[in-house]
């Protein structure tokens, strides 16, 4: 079956030579070709016995058989035999392991790769073996938990690897004890370089790996749906190994006990955080509640955990630690928790930069700082100093702190809603949130139905208008089939909801107040380009304004009815009144609702009869049988 695949072949080694400097001064140079291919020939593999599983597929302990003309060997190796790829998507598969295997050569704390292969219709990725793992060293350490010192010194180096690989462009996005490998000097290896990267955009026969890429336990929320609740990015790596962190000082895996829907509801619906054990060094604890935020651009990136646990490591170096690092933690206690978003763009003079508008609210920013340009920074390199930034109605220069201003580069910043100016027929939303814009106008763009970040230039991008939490939002007339379930109303017309969140990739969370549910409200999604926000200011005519008005809240419309009863009910009995308190208003209230001239003439010859009859008896009596008052006779 191998050979139905296009695979590059080894090239001999083998040296040639440059000319380089000025023509008249030619200087040679000698270069070696190092080009090496992944590709292993399935004979030259044996597969021993399988060591292990995964969501991903097995493990197998193989024997690597080298030959040549001087050696003839074998090798031990690793063996990851994934589940089935569909053959259409096998070529492609292979061709990004190709660019992840030469960016991933010789890479600090990461598992060397030797390459890969198909056996038995399977691909299967050829790792270094190495026997232990520090998922294996929690299950027979005492106590279920590593040591303080241990999980720094642990913690240093998977992050150094992690960064390694986020430096080449590649996502891990599995990350767990199991897959923290050990060598024979007790250092932690990273032993996952990014299969869930690999297989984004490629389809698997598997339904359940389609839904959930990875174990549930330490899945980010924007794992669970890439394409709606993403993008995954090198923040999604955060949160993989702050669960692990958690599990290597606690000994218990997140959500312990939990199946994967409850895991779900709990980590994507409510939005709950992993315990985090107590007595922890402050800077650890905060950088581990930083790598549980919701919202992906709020997590610390992997060089920021590198650093805190750095820092954190030089101190708690021996085993005797408790009783100190409850003391740090404890006058902690009430401090507060590092915005990590504030601090990813550090800035530089000759920026240009505006005050940071409010994250998706509706408020409007105090724009102190229109437009600025930064010409002093007083502490070099610090992320969280202060600035000096040169305004134009301004002689002299303010100073500000970082976190109050952002980056503008060719008119965008990051956080700034923006629109893809091409015209072609995207299978994403045109509209989405720009994640990052670097000085030379790269840009890194998150849009639904997009599993990672777009990447291209700023010229490509349109400013777009920006949505914010509780504004009220409907279907453009002119969708009829919007990418979402959207429900309508009795007439056949869009229902207006309420936007409840944002999500990073500009996909609108909200629900519908004016219709009524019992129990929890379910929430829906919206495309940010299939709709348009409806307020009092663009409804036209009172009737419109009311029905925008019963948006609000599904019980309007039974209190307008309630208002209206209770008004009439007041008005029927105010007339009531008014009728019996006036003598005579009876007879013009039964002429005014049209009582018949013969009623009412045959009503005037009994009113004389009975004024007649009246006077033969004594006035007590007359007012007792007619109530009203006789004269007496003359």
């Amino acid at each position: 079956m191998a050979g139905q695949f296009s695979v590059s072949e080894s090239s001999e080694s083998f040296e040639y030579m440059l000319f380089e400097g000025d023509p008249d001064h030619l200087k040679p140079v000698m270069l070696k070709s190092d080009q090496i291919s992944p590709w292993i020939n399935p004979d030259m593999l044996k597969l021993g016995h399988r060591i292990g599983r995964g969501p991903f597929g097995d493990v197998w302990l193989a024997a690597h058989h080298h030959c040549s003309e001087d050696y003839d060997r074998f090798h031990e190796v690793a063996v990851k035999m994934l589940y089935p790829i569909k053959d259409d998507f096998i070529q492609l598969f292979i061709s990004k392991f190709e660019t992840i295997f030469s960016k991933c050569q010789g890479l600090e704390n990461v598992c060397l790769l030797h390459g890969i292969s198909i056996l038995n219709g399977r691909v299967c990725i050829v790792m270094k073996f190495h026997e232990g793992s520090i998922g294996d060293k929690i299950a027979l350490a005492k106590g279920g938990k590593l040591s303080l010192p241990n999980v720094l010194r642990y913690g240093v180096e998977l992050a150094q690897g992690i960064s390694e690989i986020h430096s080449r462009g590649i996502l891990v996005l599995n990350l767990k004890p199991c897959n923290f490998l050990l060598d024979g000097n007790d250092h932690a290896i990273i032993g996952e370089f990014g299969i869930p990267f690999l297989l984004i955009e490629i389809s698997l026969p598997i339904s359940d790996l389609v839904r959930r890429p990875g174990i549930p336990h330490y899945l980010a929320p924007e794992q669970w749906q890439p394409s709606i609740r993403g993008p995954v990015s090198f923040e999604t790596d955060s949160w993989g190994l702050g669960c692990s962190i958690v599990e290597m000082l606690s000994g218990y895996q997140p959500w312990q006990g939990k199946s994967a829907d409850e895991i779900y509801n709990l980590v994507v619906k409510k939005q709950v955080k992993p315990n985090i054990p107590s007595g922890l060094p402050p800077e650890i604890k905060n950088v581990l509640y930083g790598c549980f935020e919701y919202d992906l651009r709020n997590r610390p990136l992997m060089t920021d955990i590198l650093d805190a646990f750095k820092r954190c490591r030089d101190v708690y170096k021996d085993e005797i630690w408790s009783d100190s690092t409850k003391a740090l933690s404890n006058k902690s206690r009430h401090s507060s928790y590092t915005d990590w978003s504030l601090s990813k763009d550090v800035l530089q003079v000759g920026d240009i930069v505006r005050s940071r508008k409010p994250k998706n609210s509706c408020q409007q920013a105090n724009m102190a700082i229109s437009e600025g340009i930064v010409v002093g920074i007083e502490t070099k390199g610090d992320r969280n100093g202060f600035i000096l930034v040169r305004v134009h109605r301004f002689h002299n220069p303010l100073r500000v702190h970082t976190s109050m201003v952002e980056r503008v580069t060719h008119g965008f910043a990051s956080g700034d809603w923006v629109r893809i100016s091409s015209k072609e027929d995207l299978k994403h939303s045109p509209i989405g949130i720009l994640h990052k814009i670097d000085r030379n106008g790269r840009v890194a763009v998150a849009f639904t139905g997009m599993e990672t970040l777009w990447e291209g230039d700023h010229t490509e991008l349109q400013m777009a208008a920006s949505y914010c939490i509780g504004q009220f939002i409907r279907i453009k007339s002119n969708i009829s089939n919007p990418r979402f379930d959207w429900p309508k109303n009795k007439g056949g017309i869009w229902a207006t909801g309420r936007i409840m969140q944002i999500l990073p990739n500009g996909c609108l969370v909200l629900r519908f107040p004016g219709r009524l549910s019992f129990g929890e409200a379910p929430d829906f999604l919206a495309d940010p380009s299939e709709v348009e926000v409806v307020c009092f200011a663009n409804c036209d005519g009172a009737v419109k304004k009311y029905q925008h008005l019963e948006d609000y809240h599904w019980a309007v419309r039974p209190l307008v009815i309630a208002l209206g009863l209770l008004t009439a009910l007041k008005l029927g009995i105010f007339v009531g009144r008014r009728v019996r308190s006036r003598p005579g208003m009876k007879k013009e209230v039964k002429v005014l609702l049209g009582e018949p001239p013969r009623r009412q003439q045959e009503k005037k010859i009994q009113d004389g009869q009975n004024g007649s009859n009246s006077a033969w008896f004594p006035s007590s009596v007359a007012n007792i049988l007619f109530g009203e008052p006789v004269p007496p006779s003359r």
